[in-house]
């Protein structure tokens, strides 16, 4: 057997014997703005301490979409999704944060919406629709200034979404949604003690 292929089974050998692995494949589809145009988007992962990507990519951006010509207004990505998390302990299980941009009347690029969701704990196909919001000025006088400057409300890290800390005591409006297809595989969830007695597993 080639030394390389032997290096890459035994590598293989040792994630699957310490924790269950969770597959990963899909797209972000496509998403619902009325009103706009030339939109992109963006996914950030968030997943807890005993959790590690071993495939794929933490944040990854799409290509610009027009709006489609039909009465759906319809933007399409098709934005890939292909990752691999290994864990011991199903706490904290991985969610994914999607952020839509585009540009104003003044060409600045800003915020269209954030929507978050967790990744589906059964094997099998799944979709999920994700509502997405944008933050609010906290005052009329901050929402004019906001206006003026053309730097509009938004989150520093889009990560914070996926997190209940702080929530309470922001301001937001529903804007549009977003459709994210899954496809999930786990293997030796059982193995390590967590059952589901949904899900078929290999």
């Amino acid at each position: 057997m080639d030394v390389s292929v032997r290096d890459r089974l035994t590598e293989q050998n040792s994630i699957t014997s310490n924790a269950f692995l969770l597959n990963v494949f899909g797209q972000i589809e496509k998403g619902h703005f009325p009103g706009m145009d030339n939109l992109y988007c963006k996914y950030a992962l968030v997943y807890g301490d005993d959790w590690s990507l071993v495939s794929g990519l933490e944040e990854g951006v799409s290509q610009i979409a027009r709006k489609s010509t039909d009465e759906r207004q319809i933007f399409t990505w098709n934005m890939p999704l292909d990752l691999t998390f290994k864990s011991t302990n199903p706490h904290g299980w991985p969610q994914i944060v999607v952020a839509v941009y585009g540009y104003d009347i003044f060409k600045n690029d800003v915020v269209r919406g954030y929507g978050q969701t967790h990744i589906p704990p059964i094997p099998g196909s799944h979709k999920r629709r994700l509502p997405m919001f944008v933050p609010q000025s906290s005052s009329l006088i901050s929402m004019f200034t906001s206006w003026i400057s053309g730097k509009r409300p938004e989150f520093v890290n889009q990560k914070v979404i996926a997190k209940g800390e702080g929530r309470g005591v922001i301001r937001v409006t529903s804007q549009g949604f977003v459709d994210v297809t899954f496809n999930i595989l786990l293997k030796d969830f059982k193995k390590h003690g967590f059952q589901n007695s949904t899900m078929r597993q290999t």
